[in-house]
């Protein structure tokens, strides 16, 4: 039997100049379709404090294939309509997974090895 490791997306969406008002009603509609989706823990949009330009787009998901079938939904096309549109200047797209504290341990000595040796 597998364990479902929890499973999460962030997406730095950073809107061209004078367009960051439409990126934020558009991306907004993301929220409720995708919170909806099945195996979605939490969904959020968040806009930065301090750049008026930059959103957040992040998911917490039951496991790799919930997270996985939800990138294949039409709501995900919203992102390639954003940029065809002209409207975001930069997006930048991470997954992450859940790790054990001796996970990140053992990672760290590791990068810090081979960055030393």
């Amino acid at each position: 039997m597998s364990t479902q490791i929890p499973v999460s997306h962030m997406a730095f969406v950073r809107a061209r100049a004078g367009r960051s008002a439409e990126l934020g009603a558009r991306l907004s509609a993301l929220i409720e379709p995708s919170r909806s989706a099945p195996g979605c823990l939490s969904f959020a949009l968040q806009h930065s404090q301090c750049d008026p330009q930059l959103w957040l787009v992040s998911g917490f998901w039951r496991d790799q294939q919930a997270m996985t079938a939800y990138f294949s939904t039409p709501a995900m096309q919203i992102f390639a309509e954003l940029v065809e549109g002209l409207m975001v200047n930069s997006l930048d797209f991470h997954t992450f997974k859940e790790v054990s504290a001796a996970q990140a341990i053992g990672q760290t000595r590791s990068w810090v090895h081979k960055m030393a040796g």
